[in-house]
């Protein structure tokens, strides 16, 4: 098996190791500085005797590393490992962090840790409640960054799992278990890479909050990872408060104002295009003769946000029925009055279907599209009769 250099030692970046086995690009070593994905944290790149390690899997034989390319050296060489530190330092920030979060959920909500995934760009974790408010996360936040400040120390040891006790999570492994503590905060059973103390962590930044299976999944992000956001939103900020013209506090106020402007104004071009529809709607049907069976089928080209209006308009009218089409995009809304003895989506489906349409809809009113303008024609004719 790989002696797993990490774990005792999780700021060692250089080492040398002894090669036991090379299989094409995966190579394995007798010792390692290289953590591999596992408990949710990702694995480490860097290099191995000069060639780019991109991937790291933990296997029953021990830890593999796939490399970018076959390596010039072979089983019985040593070589030299150098890990990525910037990457190495982020895992380490984001699950002391993580870890930091789980024992203050639990301390100040009673809500365990069901699960956690480490990403490229923020991390989660799962707590076994179903919902969390905002004051309750601030607060979190607020303690866990009081918690970094105070600079805790953050240790590991190795403890017979019969006998460990303390621990967040009972461990369901047995034998010798590696146990990751933050100074009267946190005892885990873990095999991730560590900050040495709190104040490593860097801040910590709770980003959203949504259910998840009966749960909360909380999206946070430490170190220098919450400083990068903190100045892309900051700088988003900038830019929308340059477009509106004012300062940045003012930014919020302003787009709840100009938000309640344009519902206002929505809601009145609702009221204009119902008016005008009904208009036309009347003009149109005026202008239609009665079909044999009484029915007036009236046929129109409108801009697509028209087209449902007209529909409702004209069919509330008696014994008619319209065909309403667009071609940017190729859409076409069926709908017939109730005394029509029409049914629009029973009558358009098939059409549809004929020209590789897409849609449907009920008795009233039916609407699909079409592949292209040709097609969308052809269903009209097939309507029209």
């Amino acid at each position: 098996m790989t002696d797993r250099l990490y774990f005792t030692d999780a700021y060692l970046t250089a080492f040398e190791g002894t090669v036991e086995s090379v299989e094409g690009t995966r190579v394995r070593l007798n010792k390692t500085a290289f953590y591999p994905t596992s408990g949710g944290q990702q694995f480490d790149l860097g290099t191995l005797g000069g060639v780019r390690v991109v991937e790291v899997i933990d296997e029953d034989a021990g830890i593999m590393h796939l490399l970018e390319s076959a390596p010039s050296f072979a089983v019985g060489a040593t070589v030299k490992g150098a890990v990525d530190w910037k990457r190495r330092f982020d895992h380490m920030q984001q699950h002391t962090g993580q870890h930091l979060l789980s024992a203050l959920f639990e301390d100040l909500l009673k809500a365990k840790t069901a699960s956690v995934h480490f990403g490229a760009d923020s991390a989660t974790v799962d707590i076994e409640v179903e919902s969390v408010t905002r004051t309750e996360a601030i607060r979190i936040e607020t303690r866990a960054n009081q918690i970094v400040a105070e600079n805790r120390a953050v240790s590991v040891a190795f403890e017979d799992a019969a006998t460990a006790s303390g621990l967040r999570k009972p461990s369901d492994r047995t034998g010798e278990i590696r146990i990751v503590s933050i100074a009267e905060i946190d005892r885990s059973a873990c095999g991730g890479t560590h900050v040495r103390a709190t104040g490593e962590i860097g801040g910590v930044l709770i980003r959203k909050l949504e259910k998840y299976k009966k749960q909360t999944r909380v999206e946070f992000i430490c170190g220098a990872r919450a400083i990068a956001r903190a100045r892309a939103d900051y700088e988003a900020l900038t830019g929308i408060a340059a477009v509106l013209s004012t300062g940045i506090d003012e930014v919020p106020t302003l787009v709840a104002s100009q938000n309640e402007s344009l519902r206002a104004m929505e809601s009145e071009k609702r009221k204009l295009v119902e008016s005008l529809a009904a208009y036309r709607a009347r003009e149109h049907y005026d202008a239609t003769a009665p079909s044999a069976a009484d029915v007036r089928w009236i046929v129109v080209s409108a801009a697509p946000e028209e087209l449902r209006a007209l529909a409702t308009a004209i069919t509330s009218l008696p014994k008619a029925a319209f065909i309403g089409s667009c071609e940017s995009p190729n859409t076409i809304v069926f709908a017939a009055s109730e005394d029509s003895g029409l049914n629009a989506g029973a009558l358009l489906k098939p059409a549809l279907a004929a020209h590789g349409g897409r849609g449907g809809g009920n008795q009233k009113v039916a609407q699909g599209t079409a592949p292209d303008a040709t097609a969308l024609r052809a269903i009209v004719a097939i309507l029209t009769g």
